[in-house]
Protein backbone atom coordinates (compact mmCIF):
# COMPACT_ATOMS: atom_id res chain seq x y z
CA UNK A 1 0.00 0.00 0.00
CA UNK A 2 1.43 3.37 -0.85
CA UNK A 3 0.56 6.62 1.36
CA UNK A 4 0.62 10.39 -0.46
CA UNK A 5 4.51 10.20 -0.18
CA UNK A 6 5.29 7.34 -2.18
CA UNK A 7 6.16 5.96 0.82
CA UNK A 8 5.24 1.81 1.15
CA UNK A 9 3.99 0.76 3.93
CA UNK A 10 4.01 -3.63 4.36
CA UNK A 11 1.42 -4.67 6.88
CA UNK A 12 3.12 -8.10 6.93
CA UNK A 13 6.66 -8.11 6.21
CA UNK A 14 7.49 -11.57 6.99
CA UNK A 15 7.44 -13.48 3.83
CA UNK A 16 9.80 -16.62 4.61
CA UNK A 17 10.41 -19.14 6.18
CA UNK A 18 13.10 -18.37 9.25
CA UNK A 19 14.70 -21.76 8.89
CA UNK A 20 15.17 -21.60 4.75
CA UNK A 21 17.36 -19.87 2.37
CA UNK A 22 14.52 -17.02 1.07
CA UNK A 23 12.42 -17.75 -1.70
CA UNK A 24 10.56 -14.29 -2.25
CA UNK A 25 11.59 -10.77 -1.62
CA UNK A 26 10.23 -7.28 -1.83
CA UNK A 27 11.14 -5.52 -5.02
CA UNK A 28 12.69 -2.19 -5.47
CA UNK A 29 12.72 0.75 -7.38
CA UNK A 30 14.69 3.97 -8.01
CA UNK A 31 12.03 5.17 -5.33
CA UNK A 32 12.61 2.70 -2.64
CA UNK A 33 10.64 -0.88 -1.54
CA UNK A 34 7.76 -1.40 -3.34
CA UNK A 35 4.87 -4.07 -2.25
CA UNK A 36 5.71 -6.19 -5.16
CA UNK A 37 6.52 -9.57 -3.67
CA UNK A 38 9.35 -11.20 -6.58
CA UNK A 39 9.23 -15.33 -6.75
CA UNK A 40 12.75 -15.75 -6.61
CA UNK A 41 16.18 -14.89 -4.06
CA UNK A 42 17.57 -11.37 -3.89
CA UNK A 43 21.00 -11.41 -4.74
CA UNK A 44 23.70 -10.72 -1.93
CA UNK A 45 25.32 -7.61 -1.32
CA UNK A 46 27.89 -9.33 0.71
CA UNK A 47 30.03 -11.13 -1.63
CA UNK A 48 27.88 -14.41 -2.16
CA UNK A 49 27.86 -14.58 1.52
CA UNK A 50 24.28 -15.03 3.81
CA UNK A 51 23.46 -15.24 7.18
CA UNK A 52 20.65 -17.89 6.91
CA UNK A 53 18.69 -18.96 10.68
CA UNK A 54 18.97 -23.24 9.96
CA UNK A 55 18.27 -23.36 13.98
CA UNK A 56 16.99 -20.63 16.32
CA UNK A 57 16.82 -21.47 20.26
CA UNK A 58 14.63 -19.50 22.59
CA UNK A 59 15.96 -19.87 26.15
CA UNK A 60 15.64 -16.39 27.62
CA UNK A 61 14.01 -14.93 30.73
CA UNK A 62 10.50 -13.50 31.68
CA UNK A 63 7.87 -15.78 29.78
CA UNK A 64 10.14 -16.07 26.20
CA UNK A 65 6.96 -17.96 24.80
CA UNK A 66 4.22 -15.08 25.52
CA UNK A 67 7.37 -12.26 24.39
CA UNK A 68 8.11 -14.22 20.83
CA UNK A 69 3.69 -14.79 20.16
CA UNK A 70 3.43 -11.12 20.76
CA UNK A 71 6.56 -9.66 18.62
CA UNK A 72 5.60 -12.22 15.94
CA UNK A 73 1.90 -11.41 16.40
CA UNK A 74 0.93 -15.24 15.32
CA UNK A 75 0.39 -18.11 17.57
CA UNK A 76 3.11 -20.74 17.80
CA UNK A 77 2.21 -24.19 18.02
CA UNK A 78 3.34 -25.45 21.16
CA UNK A 79 5.19 -28.87 20.14
CA UNK A 80 7.48 -26.48 18.21
CA UNK A 81 8.34 -24.09 20.74
CA UNK A 82 9.28 -27.20 23.10
CA UNK A 83 12.02 -28.30 20.67
CA UNK A 84 13.18 -24.49 20.61
CA UNK A 85 13.10 -23.13 24.37
CA UNK A 86 16.14 -25.57 24.95
CA UNK A 87 19.91 -25.25 24.85
CA UNK A 88 20.94 -28.43 22.46
CA UNK A 89 21.26 -27.93 18.93
CA UNK A 90 19.91 -30.29 16.75
CA UNK A 91 22.25 -32.21 14.23
CA UNK A 92 22.39 -31.04 10.86
CA UNK A 93 24.53 -31.67 7.68
CA UNK A 94 28.18 -30.15 6.99
CA UNK A 95 26.99 -26.89 4.42
CA UNK A 96 29.15 -26.60 1.37
CA UNK A 97 31.15 -23.76 2.51
CA UNK A 98 32.47 -26.00 5.17
CA UNK A 99 31.40 -22.83 7.72
CA UNK A 100 29.00 -22.19 10.11
CA UNK A 101 28.31 -19.05 12.24
CA UNK A 102 27.18 -19.18 15.59
CA UNK A 103 24.74 -15.83 16.82
CA UNK A 104 23.46 -15.44 20.61
CA UNK A 105 21.11 -12.58 20.88
CA UNK A 106 20.11 -12.17 24.70
CA UNK A 107 16.95 -10.54 25.77
CA UNK A 108 18.12 -7.24 25.99
CA UNK A 109 18.71 -7.45 22.26
CA UNK A 110 22.86 -7.59 22.83
CA UNK A 111 24.14 -9.97 20.14
CA UNK A 112 27.80 -11.84 19.25
CA UNK A 113 28.35 -13.44 16.29
CA UNK A 114 31.13 -16.22 15.33
CA UNK A 115 31.99 -17.78 12.85
CA UNK A 116 33.58 -21.40 12.94
CA UNK A 117 35.27 -23.92 9.96
CA UNK A 118 33.83 -27.40 10.12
Amino acid sequence: MATGNNQVVIENPVINSPFAEPQRHFRFSDEGITNEIVSQRRESAYNGESFFVRHAYFTGADEPYEKLKRALRADIDEAAWSSLYSTMNRPFDKPKTGKIAIKVINHYGDEVLKVFEV
